[in-house]
């Protein structure tokens, strides 16, 4: 009785072992894009930072009077058309990261 035990716990360790990586939340490529569509969150958040900066110095440019009003106007124009493609990216870029998040957890 003792040795059908034994076999029985050396058994349910080997296919505890075997299936090992069947239980990882995902491929190595999957991971790997996770990664990459995470960076690239990353960087457009810090990209849609910096226009907004950029969009607040040059409102000061103006309000200081080192611009125009038409010069302000078409460089604003300019600059927040800027943001809304990095935002566009930037939930492109998310919903990317969203979904290789689900396909390891389903």
């Amino acid at each position: 009785m003792l040795e059908f035990v034994l076999v029985l716990v050396v058994l349910a360790v080997a296919v505890w072992l075997v299936t090992g990586p069947l239980r990882q939340t995902g491929t190595p490529r999957a991971q790997e894009r996770e990664g990459r569509a995470a960076t690239q969150v990353q960087e457009l958040e810090a990209e849609r930072e910096s226009k907004y900066r950029e969009i607040r110095d040059a409102e000061l440019d103006y309000r200081v009077g080192k611009l125009s009003e038409d010069d302000w106007r078409v460089q604003d124009r300019a600059l927040r058309a800027e943001a809304v493609e990095i935002l566009r990216r930037l939930d492109a870029a998310r919903a990317r990261l969203g979904e290789g998040l689900g396909e390891g957890q389903g």
